[in-house]
């Protein structure tokens, strides 16, 4: 016996439940399109890019919005700010520092939050920013938003190591060295 249930207007989650005699199997597969906006403005200088908005970001509509994502306590720690709390103070900071903030993939099939469950991806337009801004370098945060990036566009960007509580292997201390190159093209 299936059952398939589809939930909410921009997430569309098949959920497949096998029942048999002792076994029950369960398979979620995520298709959704990205729903949070870019951040930019014509004194952007430089581009950060994710790879995908994951679960928790998609919820309170913002980037890097899982707790634990370590990406706005480095950011803040590079730029020599406090770190921002809310949405409103994190996109001030972008602002305010000329960082424009989007995501490589405009829709895709994930499961969860893995990158490496990523399948169908699609790129955003990001004419949509270079041609308003003035943007001097693109910086990637992990292997699969720089991969994608290079297959989308054809261009190189910066990487930098994941945010993601998943990459453990770097502290923060680590991962804000890093970061620390954003700074020569902010000047």
């Amino acid at each position: 016996m299936y059952h398939t249930c589809v939930l909410f207007s921009s997430i569309l989650f098949i959920y497949i439940l096998e029942l048999t005699k002792l076994k029950i199997g369960t398979i979620i597969i995520f298709v959704t399109e990205h729903q949070i906006p870019p951040i930019y403005d014509e004194r952007s200088k430089v581009l950060i890019l994710g790879s995908f908005p994951s679960p928790k970001s998609r919820e309170i509509g913002f980037y890097y919005g899982h707790p634990q994502n370590r990406f706005w306590t480095v950011l803040s720690a590079v730029l020599g700010v406090p770190c921002p709390k809310t949405v409103e103070e994190k996109k001030a900071l972008l602002y305010a520092k000329n960082i424009a903030l989007w995501d490589v993939i405009a829709s895709c099939d994930i499961v969860g939050a893995g990158d490496n469950t990523i399948k169908n991806a699609v790129a955003n337009d990001f004419s949509v920013i270079f041609s308003v801004a003035p943007i001097r370098q693109v910086f990637t945060t992990g292997k699969t938003a720089t991969t994608l990036y290079k297959k989308f566009t054809g261009n190189d960007s910066v990487p930098l190591p994941s945010p993601s509580p998943a990459n453990c292997a770097l502290s923060v201390e680590k991962l804000t060295e890093k970061y620390k190159i954003i700074t020569s093209y902010l000047q």
